[in-house]
């Protein structure tokens, strides 16, 4: 026999099995039970929020033979022959692929004809907003003034698609998104039934990425279930299942981000990508995540409201205390504005990662909220600190530094054995270790020699954005490892960027150039 999917398997056939709809539940039970049964009716709403259930339930409700306080009783020849398929008083058509104005009049015709067998013939058309506007017209007349046997009931994702004249003639229910603690008590009843093990956090995670949808909750439960079939399903296993993030992630990224560091936040995507996990879905957590973290900054009764457990709150407490709640905000924006990037971007890692450095450096923006973070990491600054810059040369002290000549490039009288080993081996190194373009910029940068023995990569000034690219990247610390590794030597590599319109041999010399010179080698 073949296997049936949970979204299926567990479809309810009666009111009491639906969750989450109880204020339409409520008022379809009350017609069937005072017999004030409309002719059309429109369901609204978001995906696998029960549309086409209840359509069913409520066909059935209309054609039990004994319907037991408003519901089916799923005994009798009717219900069983609705829930066969093979009742003629019940027509299912998907107005996607009959959406024509041939399909309506057919429709129109069969009307005229009443039931052989049962009270009602009920005409069910899902995704009705396909329908073209000659169909609708077609529809129109019909919907006005059918005989009284004969009901419609409309299911749409996209209400404002529908005429308004085929609104009017319409009862109109709008279908809610399940709530989250509704979907996981259903998801706890499942796992239950199965025969499975479920950690309560990790049917909370499966509910939360469902999004109201309990039809969405269902498949993706089932996903979980069939990777781990017969095991404990755990947080863990679902994050890697369905490609989520763990709240520790987020709270390293945090970190990196409001310390400024490019690098570690970079390096963070990039674990993410090499873990398989989904971009798009990473982005939305952690705009919830900070979300929630905004929620606790400004106000101290919102724990009940967050669905994360009593120690995520504490450990999301700590990491609000690293930021405030302007800042917070600035975070949720950028990446709003990223969520709906990705939608259409082709290049969604480097899309990622530059509102990353955005987040990391305010000074790149000119907004309101990012000239006030500007101004937050200048006061920081001079908290702990760091000194100004200088002020800028007047015009006479510019033109005076024009006319004199540039300073002669010095040469070191002592090169370290490492700094020498690492200068003889270094295209060999680069060739072995290094690819595409950043072996190229790092062939083209001058090798100099900096303070307390460290290795310095020069660049030129319009190598700008190779420098800063491969900084984010980690390539200083890469090329750490790669001459740890070749010549067993721990050499600091450092990168520099020469001053615009500044030559970067006068400022940095070249050792590669004077390697073979006669130069003493410090002892």
């Amino acid at each position: 026999m073949s296997y049936t999917a949970l979204y299926r398997k567990f479809r309810p056939d009666t009111f009491e099995g639906v969750k989450g709809q109880d204020h339409i539940v409520t008022t379809l039970r009350n017609q069937m039970n005072t017999g004030r049964v409309g002719h059309a009716y429109l369901f609204c709403g978001t995906r696998g929020t029960g549309k086409t259930s209840i359509a069913k339930i409520f066909a059935k409700a209309v054609n039990c033979r004994q319907p037991v306080n408003g519901s089916p009783c799923l005994t009798c020849d009717m219900c069983r022959a609705i829930a066969a398929g093979s009742s003629m008083n019940v027509i299912e058509i998907d107005a996607a692929s009959n959406n024509g104005v041939d399909n309506i009049r057919e429709i129109r015709d069969e009307v005229a004809y009443p039931p052989t067998d049962g009270k009602y013939k009920v005409y069910i058309i899902d995704e009705v907003h396909m329908l073209s506007t000659g169909a609708f017209n077609a529809l129109l007349k019909t919907l006005e003034e059918p005989p009284a046997y004969v009901i419609f009931i409309l299911a749409t994702t996209e209400a404002h698609r529908i005429p308004i004249t085929i609104l009017s003639r319409c009862q109109r229910y709008d279908f809610r998104r399940i709530p989250l603690d509704t979907i996981t008590g259903h998801l706890r009843e499942l796992v239950q039934e199965e025969g499975q093990e479920a950690e309560e956090r990790a049917l909370a995670y499966v509910a939360r990425k469902a999004d109201g949808s309990m039809r969405d909750a269902l498949s993706l439960l089932d996903q979980c279930m069939a990777f781990y079939f017969g095991e404990t399903l755990t947080y863990e296993k679902v994050l890697q299942v369905l490609g989520g993030v763990d709240a520790e992630t987020f709270q390293k990224l945090l970190s990196a981000v409001c310390g400024g560091d490019v690098a570690g936040a970079v390096a963070v995507v990039e674990e993410l990508i090499v873990a398989g996990r989904e971009l798009a879905q990473f982005v939305t957590d952690f705009t919830w995540y900070l979300r929630n973290l905004l929620l606790l900054q400004i106000s101290d009764k919102v724990e009940n409201t967050l669905d994360v457990s009593a120690e995520q709150i504490a450990a999301m407490k700590e990491a609000a205390q690293k930021t405030d709640a302007e800042t917070l905000m600035r975070y949720i924006r950028i990446f709003s504005e990223l969520s709906n990037q990705l939608r259409y971007s082709t290049q969604k890692r480097i899309v990622t990662e530059v509102a990353i450095i955005k987040l990391c450096r305010p000074q790149m923006e000119t907004g309101v909220e990012d000239l006030a973070a500007r101004v937050k990491e200048l006061e920081r600054k001079i908290e702990e600190g760091v000194p100004a810059a200088p002020a800028p040369k007047t015009v006479r002290q510019q033109t005076e530094d024009e006319e004199q000549p540039e300073a002669p490039a010095v040469l070191p009288t002592a090169v370290p054995e490492d700094i020498k080993l690492v200068v003889e081996h270094w295209h060999s190194m680069l060739e072995k270790n290094v690819s595409g373009g950043d072996f190229q910029a790092l062939e083209k940068a001058n090798l100099s020699l900096g303070q307390d023995g460290q290795l310095l990569v020069a660049f030129d000034y319009r190598d700008k954005f190779d420098c800063q690219r491969m900084e984010m990247a980690g390539i200083p610390a890469r090329l750490e490892e790669i001459i740890a590794e070749t010549l067993r030597k721990q050499v600091k590599c450092t990168f520099r960027l020469a001053g615009e319109g500044q030559k970067v041999q006068a400022a940095y010399p070249d050792l590669r150039n004077i390697i073979n010179m006669e130069i003493q080698e410090e002892s």
